[in-house]
């Protein structure tokens, strides 16, 4: 399997959006270091991205929201954030 940094960034939408939850994100991506190989054109992006967000449950490190911002943003993505009314 070949890893895009358009499946990157969906996983991350999907944490973001909480559709699925940490240890759910932080599992796939030490899945992806492990199985996966990288987009040949963004494979260092792509390792640099899914390494941190591996260590996302470890307390020292963390996953916040400008984690998420920032990955997304160099993964090529501009974030808009929405408010929807519950």
């Amino acid at each position: 399997m070949v890893l895009t940094k358009k499946e990157l960034a969906d996983m991350l939408m999907r944490y973001v959006n909480r559709e699925i939850d940490l240890h759910t994100l932080v599992h796939w991506a030490e899945d992806m270091m492990k199985e996966s190989d990288f987009e040949d054109a963004h494979f260092e992006l792509i390792r640099d991205i899914l390494s941190r967000i591996g260590l996302g449950d470890v307390q020292e490190f963390g996953l916040t929201w400008d984690d998420c911002y920032d990955y997304l943003h160099r993964l090529g993505y501009n974030v808009k954030v929405e408010l929807v009314e519950a």
